[in-house]
């Protein structure tokens, strides 16, 4: 029986209230089993207290990836479909955003300002939020990639942020994070001037993860399509940037007491770097739900061995991550986090980490529109 599928009947007064998870998680402690009609989604510690704005197209599916499990001689791998959350090409910064929006409209703020590369996709589903709600949405690009072709600047997200409105700025150092909230401030500070409302949300990690609930609820979701499918899930791999995806990932997994190893797949920082932000991170989400002590050192697994030669960089082994998924299972994935990702899977899958007869599920995180600005890397 899985490790993380507890199956069980309540008897009569047991359990009556099922939504608590503070009371529940101390019974389940003491169970083998969980009663067939509860949900894992119903098994999370419930964090009604942050204001969220749906526009996520959930659930996601989660599939097989028959042809490239065949063509690695195994193990079976999945990819959760977070590519297909709606909303301006999807992927995971549709789950995050919607805690931020919820936050800007409980604040009455009439102008979004946030910061990311140029083909960020966290800039584009900000600036698609803001088209949806009637908000000002205003970005700034930081110089994070290096000796690009004019694609990367007109093509991709950036096309898509045009024609969404957005009124565009440039910070011209690409690690420097507390910098560029520095200057989002500067924004503000003007929208304020001219009468608008400002709501800003800040790259450095010293900001509440509110984007990081998300993953905490997508853990639910993911958990409850496996018991449905009878799958037993060994392993999670996903791409590690901000964290807040990692981070939620995480906490929704040690929250509903399940000890399924995330691998995070370095797409900006060195292991040794990554693996103190996801501690971090993971940390600052598990304190959103009063349980700060949830994730330990030893929850965090990065490896930077994909990251080539730094963010938003090709290699050999992003190509033929990107050329595998879209010949042999017809999935997008883009060059810069979900394809990285992927390079990481099958780099581990190479290396042995996984019995043949495991079950990896792939996160697949969206960002296709970047691939286009990339055309002159094949």
């Amino acid at each position: 029986m899985s490790r993380w599928v507890r199956r069980a009947y309540w008897q009569g007064s047991q359990v009556r209230d099922v939504n608590r998870s503070t009371h529940l998680m101390h019974i389940l402690h003491s169970l083998d089993i969980i009663e067939n009609s509860q949900t894992y989604m119903e098994l999370a510690v419930p964090h009604d207290q942050y204001p969220r704005v749906r526009f996520a197209q959930t659930p996601t599916p989660l599939e097989l990836m028959p042809n490239i499990s065949k063509l690695l001689g195994g193990p079976n791998l999945y990819v959760k479909r977070d590519d297909l959350t709606g909303l301006a090409f999807g992927g995971n910064k549709v789950r995050q955003l919607e805690y931020y929006f919820g936050d800007m409209m409980k604040k009455g703020a009439d102008t979004v300002i946030t910061t990311g590369a140029t083909q960020s996709n966290h800039a584009r589903v900000t600036a698609a939020m803001a088209c949806k709600l009637g908000l000002k949405c205003e970005v700034q690009h930081e110089s994070r990639v290096p000796d690009r072709d004019d694609a990367y600047y007109k093509s991709g997200n950036v096309l898509l942020l045009k024609l969404m409105g957005v009124r565009l700025h440039q910070f011209p150092v690409g690690e420097d994070e507390h910098g560029a909230d520095a200057a989002l401030e500067v924004i503000a500070d003007r929208v304020r001037s001219e009468g608008g409302k400002p709501y800003v949300i800040h790259l450095a990690p010293t900001h509440p993860p509110l984007g990081a609930l998300g993953y905490v609820d997508m853990i639910g979701e993911l958990l409850d399509q496996a018991r449905e499918q009878d799958v037993q899930i060994d392993a999670i791999v996903t791409p590690s940037g901000s964290a807040s995806t990692h981070g939620g990932i995480l906490v929704g997994l040690r929250s509903r007491e399940s000890d399924i190893p995330v691998y995070g797949i370095c797409i900006r920082r060195s292991a040794d770097a990554q693996e103190e932000r996801v501690l971090d991170r993971s940390q600052a989400a598990a304190g959103l739900i009063q349980q700060r002590d949830l994730i330990v050192k030893d929850d965090v697994n990065v490896d930077d061995g994909y990251l080539g030669p730094g963010y938003g960089l090709p290699d050999e082994k992003l190509m033929e991550a990107l050329q595998l998924a879209a010949a042999q299972e017809a999935l997008i994935v883009d060059p810069v986090y979900s394809g990285k990702a992927l390079a990481g899977l099958i780099g581990l899958v190479r290396q042995g980490l996984f019995r043949k007869d495991q079950n990896v599920v792939f996160v697949h995180t969206g960002g296709t529109p970047a691939l286009f600005a990339y055309t002159g890397i094949f």
